[in-house]
């Protein structure tokens, strides 16, 4: 294993010390608990408070700032935060408004935003983003995961609550979000944790894994490695047979790379995904492409649709002021 690292028990610490710097007119850094916040929190918005396992970044710490998130909780790599790290974000960006919680379902991430939660005094809501077609809720005891459409409900909320939505609101729209939001991914190599120093799974060279996971978890397949119009064809079927769209429908598409995935194929992707949008007779109205929810180094990408309104297009166009994402 290479990696740019001292001790990798220290390479969380250590690099949220680095963002910290790198990004210091925008957010905060707490250490002990640690958790990142936005430089100047406005205490009488609702505060937007997510948090999930490190190695997925920008996610969620990129996130942070004015438009999207008032804090996150960064755990170890593919490991929850705990709710005391949850806790003290949001004392320190909470106010009168309450906050709102933005989870990702994972039965790590789910049990300790409750447990936090249960210790919390003001008023607090919670959305669980739960967008990845490639699980059959029924049959998983956990349900779907949440994947990379997080960002779309953080965003989409982020610019609510920026605007003033009290919490009912913010929490009403994060779940409408989610529930037009669909996303699967594909892997071609699996990735390293750096504290375990071996691949997390063994994938061949001519193989690749349709509907994997963040943290490298299974998909609904293994098959032999296929073109990228195959394999766009084979995401995007899955993700319209679950949204279902009416035609003339706008959508937003997102293409997500999972860390070790090179931009120019990135944007074959887009031209792909977009074209079968546009043959099922949908509009994609809005786009973004980059590596935003990450699994490490592992090659492979994730494709998001969600079903757009008036509403849902000025919320995603409205101003943000993050490390990872400005406009």
């Amino acid at each position: 294993m290479k990696k740019f690292t001292n001790l990798p028990s220290d390479l969380v610490f250590e690099s949220i010390l680095g963002f910290g710097a790198a990004h210091a007119q925008l957010v905060a850094v707490h250490l002990d608990p640690l958790f990142v916040m936005r430089k100047n929190p406005t205490p009488s918005k609702v505060a937007l408070i997510s948090g999930g396992g490190s190695g997925h970044e920008p996610l969620h710490t990129g996130f942070v700032g004015t438009g999207m998130l008032d804090a996150a909780c960064p755990g170890q790599v593919f490991t929850s935060p705990t709710p005391n790290q949850m806790l003290a974000a949001a004392k320190a960006v909470g106010g009168e408004a309450g906050v709102l919680f933005i989870v990702k379902n994972y039965a790590g991430d789910v049990m300790n935003f409750q447990m936090a939660m249960d210790m919390m005094d003001g008023e607090y809501a919670w959305v669980l983003v739960n967008d990845d077609v490639s699980v059959d809720s029924a049959g998983h005891p956990t349900g779907r995961r949440g994947v990379a459409g997080t960002l779309v409900v953080e965003k989409m909320v982020g610019a609510a609550a920026e605007r003033g939505a009290d919490l009912a609101a913010c929490k009403h729209l994060g779940d409408r979000v989610n529930a037009c939001t669909a996303s699967m991914g594909v892997a071609f190599s699996s990735c390293t944790v750096p504290e375990a120093g071996v691949p997390t799974f063994e994938i061949g060279p001519d193989e690749m894994e349709i509907g994997v996971g963040i943290h490298g978890e299974p998909g609904r397949r293994r098959g032999a490695f296929q073109s990228a119009t195959v394999i766009v064809e084979e995401l995007m079927d899955e993700i319209l047979k679950d949204l279902n769209p009416k035609q003339g429908q706008e959508v937003l598409l997102l293409v997500n790379g999972l860390g070790g995935t090179p931009l120019m194929e990135l944007y074959l992707l887009y031209q792909l995904a977009s074209e079968r949008l546009s043959h099922a007779g949908l509009v994609p109205a809005r786009s973004l492409v980059g590596n935003y929810t990450t699994s490490l180094e592992m090659a492979g990408a994730s494709l998001t649709v969600t079903l757009l309104n008036e509403e849902l297009k000025a919320l995603w166009d409205a101003p943000v002021t993050t490390p990872a994402l400005r406009w």
